[in-house]
């Protein structure tokens, strides 16, 4: 990223309605980026909070005023002509009917629609801190098959649509054997992560794949290992890690550990601050791991994370 410019400050707005849409508008042709569509904003004035320049914008582009808006994500990124730093909020209320004020189109859109939308570069993270959800279940390590089996199963049953399956105890040919199994019986909605090799799990198709900080840092320059459509997220400890994990076209990256963890007593923790401050500079959804429970979810999104990464506080038995 140039250090040398003064980045462009955009307050970014996700208006959701109550039916789960999302309100999009097209870029002029003769702007920045010109006849995308995007999600409305602009930029901040020197002498104006971020929350302010949300409000003035939405005022000015749409005829709505802001209720309710509570951080989503902020993401600094480098087109090859302009530096913006994008703050996010998700905007879950408001008075007015939304409008085109300033003649330009609109659309509501399902989270689901996104994907096959023209936008932004700078919106992809965007568009995948909508699409997940604020915890991430990492199953515990269990040399018990059918019990993992039960427990994940009933963890879909307790809203949790986003699951990883690390479990190092259990033989690499149960591993798989329960990973197919899983992907054959979880609902639609639910996103399964595998730890593994490439070769093991591109020939799954519903297979997500969570990388270790080694296998990040070996893929390093080269593409994105896994096809777009199919989850690719990485476990980082340092900013380095989070720039590689953006690099490689990941959709949301892990980091850890943000407290002190059981299992690993003598790790130094990186402390809510400096977990924010990785996280600011991050340009991806970032869940943090490590003494997270569901009471920290509000404080962690705070910190500009997308929600938690959690075993035990989130494993249902």
């Amino acid at each position: 990223m140039s250090s040398h410019t003064q980045p462009v400050h955009v307050a970014v707005a996700v208006i959701t309605a109550p039916d789960g849409t999302i309100l999009l508008t097209r870029r002029a042709s003769n702007k920045h980026q010109g006849g995308l569509w995007e999600f409305p904003g602009g930029k901040r004035d020197p002498d104006e909070s971020v929350q302010d320049a949300l409000a003035r914008e939405l005022r000015e582009e749409l005829a709505i005023e802001v209720t309710a808006a509570e951080p989503l994500i902020s993401i600094p990124y480098q087109y090859p002509d302009l530096h913006v730093l994008l703050d996010v909020f998700r905007v879950t209320a408001f008075s007015g009917t939304p409008c085109g004020a300033e003649g330009q189109p609109m659309q509501w859109v399902t989270p689901g629609q996104l994907d096959d939308i023209p936008l932004p570069a700078a919106n992809r993270p965007i568009v995948r801190a909508i699409q997940l959800p604020d915890r991430y279940l990492v199953t515990p390590d269990l040399a018990d098959a059918d019990q993992l089996y039960k427990g994940i199963l009933a963890a879909t049953t307790q809203n949790h649509g986003l699951i990883q399956l690390r479990t190092p105890s259990l033989a690499e040919h149960q591993y798989w054997h329960l990973t197919r199994q899983l992907l054959q019986n979880l609902p639609a909605q639910v996103q399964l992560l595998c730890k593994g090799e490439a070769g093991q799990i591109l020939p799954l198709p519903r297979a997500g794949w969570h990388l270790t900080s080694t296998q990040l840092k070996a893929l390093a320059g080269q593409a994105r290992p896994l096809p777009e459509g199919r989850l690719l997220a990485a476990s980082c400890h340092n900013a380095r890690e989070l720039e590689l994990a953006a690099r490689l076209g990941c959709d949301f990256a892990t980091l850890s550990p943000v407290q002190p963890t059981a299992s690993h007593p003598d790790t130094l923790a990186l402390g809510w601050e400096q977990a924010r401050q990785l996280t600011l500079n991050a340009q991806l959804p970032v869940y943090f791991l490590g003494g997270m429970t569901p009471a920290d979810i509000g404080k962690a999104v705070r910190h500009g994370a997308q929600g938690i990464a959690a075993i035990r506080s989130l494993w249902p038995l």
